[in-house]
């Protein structure tokens, strides 16, 4: 790995043009998306009903689906949960159908004749509540952002932090854009899933910054650019490594945990290859944007000395 890090020198922030033009047009095509589709939201933003139920064996979602689309239950979905046994039905709020109760047993008739089941739970969030939640999750996202901003102008430097924000107000926008684009369901997990990319991201970042500070201060006879894009290469393996085993446990959970976790394992491996790519091109590229030196990164020493270096 020492060896590969001695090696490497590739030219990153040669083709950051390219990259940012990319970026650019993902963000427009990410922010289109929202405002012609908007996103699917899931029971937990918008309300409605989720019975679980469980069978005696295992059971194909089709007949399930046929059965309640048969009951007039046109919008329901349905997923296996954790078994092919154990069935989850989503059902949005009806004007007909606010009472709990009849809903579920609705839902039990209708699945009569698929099997022998039994109902395991039954959850019912309101609209207003389902609003709510939406609204102080946007706000977590928002708090996140800022104590972040705050974080990392302590940390380093001003001009770092708006960087390491940038980045990841970037991410943010092209997984939300993902998920209006191929309208999967966004539901609190997703939500989840976008705060620990936030913070995944940052992480990243804030190790191509550790070293970019690192070696303005040791590498003096250097342009900002070459500084920049030596400490993009001495950290790359490291980011590299740590990407590719995220996400190998991301897809082995996409592909085998099941459909109740598909858009929070997607969300998250969006995330990760959106993360890895915008703390070298977005982040570290608004450094040279905003005109970061190594006179910003040095000590700062007092100016009350005299020549002698006692204290005026």
């Amino acid at each position: 790995m020492q060896l590969l890090k001695d090696k490497l020198n590739i030219d990153f922030m040669g083709k950051r043009k390219l990259a940012l033009t990319a970026s650019g047009v993902l963000i427009v095509i990410s922010i289109v998306a929202m405002a012609a589709r908007g996103l699917n939201l899931g029971i937990d933003f918008t309300g409605g009903t989720l019975v679980e139920v469980g069978y005696s064996d295992s059971v194909q979602l089709e007949p399930v689906r046929e059965a309640l689309l048969a009951s007039g239950l046109d919008d329901a979905i349905v997923q296996h949960f954790g078994t092919s046994r154990d069935v989850l039905i989503r059902l949005p709020v009806a004007e007909s159908d606010r009472d709990k109760a009849s809903l579920s047993n609705r839902v039990i008739r209708a699945l009569e004749p698929t099997g022998s089941l039994e109902v395991r739970r039954v959850e019912f969030v309101g609209p207003q509540v389902g609003g709510e939640l939406r609204d102080k999750g946007g706000l977590a996202m928002l708090y996140a952002l800022i104590g972040i901003l705050v974080y990392v102008a302590l940390r380093f430097e001003w001009r770092f932090s708006l960087g390491s924000v940038a980045a990841l107000v970037h991410d943010v926008v092209l997984v939300v854009g993902f998920f209006a684009l191929t309208q999967t369901e966004f539901d609190l997990t997703v939500l989840a899933a976008l705060l620990a990319v936030i913070g995944y991201s940052l992480n990243d970042t804030i190790v191509v910054f550790d070293r970019i500070r690192e070696n303005f201060r040791c590498i003096r006879k250097s342009t900002s650019e070459k500084v920049i894009n030596t400490s993009i290469n001495q950290t790359f393996s490291r980011t590299l490594m740590t990407s590719i085993t995220t996400l190998l446990v991301l897809i082995a959970l996409f592909l085998f945990g099941g459909e109740v976790i598909h858009a929070f394992s997607i969300a998250l491996i969006v995330g990760v290859l959106v993360g890895t790519y915008s703390s070298i091109y977005v982040a570290s590229t608004s450094l040279l944007a905003l005109n970061v030196s190594k006179e910003d990164l040095m000590p700062v020493e007092s100016a009350n000395r005299s020549d002698d270096g006692s204290q005026v």
